[in-house]
């Protein structure tokens, strides 16, 4: 398949008179489509670019939470209310175990691809390219996912090349602060919702048995891809949801991210590598009875540089309940919007969907049976 074949990176690029012959050279090889571009590639999705969501416009929307603010607990809660998104600043974490683990993530997606193909492929932890998932979703990205959980041997078994105790060093370094930012925030949570006690939503990230997992993205620069797609973006991950409580993420000094606000508005995220993003997930909009939303968001390929991301998935011990809080459940006239689930039963279903579905419907309280 020609998707499988095509390098990541080219030398040259030469689009003919005819348009149905294009030409891609790297090194000696070189790969000829007999069809235009576009049709070759309508496995990968693509938008159309939306002038109106430039960072510069929309740099002001995007909630900016001081983590150090004694308001802090009270604008956490309007930004997961509004948007189910926002980026924190003051976090606690060190700049120094960022740069270092983004370093080593870079010097794997710079191996060759037989290299790389060693830790894969994912199912679902280890090594991925193109594919998102078992059910066909595809994008322009390739990633290392991996487990957090201590008790599962699924980390074991993938040996990054080359100096792979100081890769997992600086993984488990990373995952330990982010994952005490995680619950930092998720305290807030509690308290700007007045709920008891303090713990009651971080508990499930500290537990020893939470179910959260540790993503790693690279999205390789396409300029010529792009050229030949006449003015529209490819997408490097579609857009989703994430089925956890919440995700952490951050990238290097790149563009991509775009959330889309409650009108379907699609709108882009400023990047800034010195700071972290949270996203709402699914089990919180369910836990929170449909007080927070979990934020819609996908990720579009740079024109000209590599974007390399690191998200961390909050999630629940497996056998966890989730359903709304009963302590939110006060007002007399509220109903319950969701049904109870195990994270497992969650999880289950959740991977027997597609990218972009809505998996939080199927446990809505009318939802047909």
């Amino acid at each position: 398949k020609l998707h499988q074949s095509l390098p990541y990176h080219y030398s040259k690029f030469i689009i003919s008179n005819q348009k149905s012959s294009f030409f891609f050279f790297q090194q000696t090889t070189m790969v000829v489509l007999s069809q235009p571009l576009v049709e070759n590639f309508s496995h990968i999705k693509t938008c159309k670019h939306n002038n109106t969501t430039s960072d510069h416009v929309y740099t002001g929307i995007i909630p900016v939470i001081n983590l150090l603010d004694p308001e802090a607990n009270n604008l956490i809660i309007k930004a997961c209310q509004e948007f189910g998104f926002f980026k924190v600043v003051n976090h606690g974490v060190s700049i120094e175990t960022i740069t270092k683990l983004e370093n080593e993530s870079i010097n794997f997606f710079n191996l060759s691809q037989i290299e790389k193909d060693k830790v894969g492929p994912a199912n679902p932890f280890g090594y991925g390219n193109k594919s998102i998932g078992s059910k066909g979703d595809v994008g322009w990205v390739e990633y290392l996912l991996f487990t957090t959980n201590p008790e599962l041997n699924h980390n074991k078994s993938i040996t990054i090349p080359g100096n792979s105790l100081l890769f997992w060093g600086l993984v488990k370094e990373y995952i330990s602060a982010i994952r005490n930012m995680g619950c930092m925030v998720l305290e807030m949570i509690a308290e700007g919702l007045k709920i008891e006690p303090k713990n009651i939503l971080s508990r499930m990230l500290s537990d020893e048995k939470s179910d959260s997992c540790f993503r790693l993205n690279h999205y390789p620069p396409c300029p010529e891809l792009l050229q030949a797609l006449s003015g529209r973006n490819l997408i490097g991950f579609g857009e989703h949801t994430d089925p956890q409580v919440i995700s952490v993420g951050r990238s290097n000094n790149t563009s991509g991210l775009q959330i889309s606000l409650k009108d379907g508005t699609w709108i882009s995220v400023p990047p800034d590598p010195n700071s972290f993003f949270i996203n709402v997930g699914d089990s919180l909009q369910a836990m929170s009875n449909g007080r927070f939303t979990s934020v819609r968001h996908r990720v579009v390929v740079d024109s000209l540089k590599a974007r390399v991301s690191m998200i961390y998935f909050g999630g629940p011990p497996l056998s966890e309940k989730i359903a709304p809080l009963s302590c939110l459940m006060e007002e007399p006239n509220e109903q319950i919007l969701y049904n109870e689930f195990t994270w497992s039963e969650y999880k289950t279903s959740a991977y027997k969907t597609r990218l972009g579905d809505n998996r939080l419907s199927l446990f809505e309280k009318n939802a047909q049976s």
